[in-house]
């Protein structure tokens, strides 16, 4: 009996892993950016996607959240972008080849409710990675911002 011939260990092609790190930014907090940093760590491109959000009245349009946003970012992070986006999240990583989402949870009921999103976003084919808010940050809330700034 002849052996069968090894096969070579070839591990497909790697390329960059871009993330997509969705949200309304309305207005963007210190939680955010610290959400940012750390998934600009972890993955090679960063898209913060801009979002609407239908159960939330934004005062201003997605266009002018996302000129803020890039605004507010330090030039030397090149790895991040940031797009105003109205569709889907698992339909902007599907056609641009993004390879995870990431969410900010600050508490338990911010995981229950991201925990689904992040369920159906998997059933579309796009996992979510959680990262969990900075001790200091957890009490910090576009919500609480917007109260605070009225």
């Amino acid at each position: 009996m002849t052996p069968a011939p090894a096969l070579a260990a070839t591990a497909p092609a790697a390329g960059p892993v871009r993330a997509v790190y969705p949200g309304s930014f309305d207005p963007l907090t210190a939680g955010h950016v610290s959400v940012m940093r750390r998934a600009r760590d972890l993955f090679d491109e960063l898209v913060v996607l801009v979002a609407v959000n239908s159960d939330k009245r934004p005062d201003v349009g997605e266009e002018e959240r996302a000129a803020a946003v890039r605004a507010a970012l330090p030039v030397e992070w090149t790895s991040v972008t940031v797009v105003a986006w109205s569709g889907l999240t698992s339909e902007y990583c599907r056609s641009r080849e993004v390879a995870v989402i990431v969410r900010g949870v600050r508490n338990t009921s911010d995981l229950q409710a991201e925990h689904r999103l992040a369920a159906m976003n998997q059933s579309l084919g796009v996992p979510t990675v959680f990262l969990p808010a900075q001790p200091d940050l957890t009490r910090l809330s576009s919500t609480a911002v917007r109260a605070l700034g009225s």
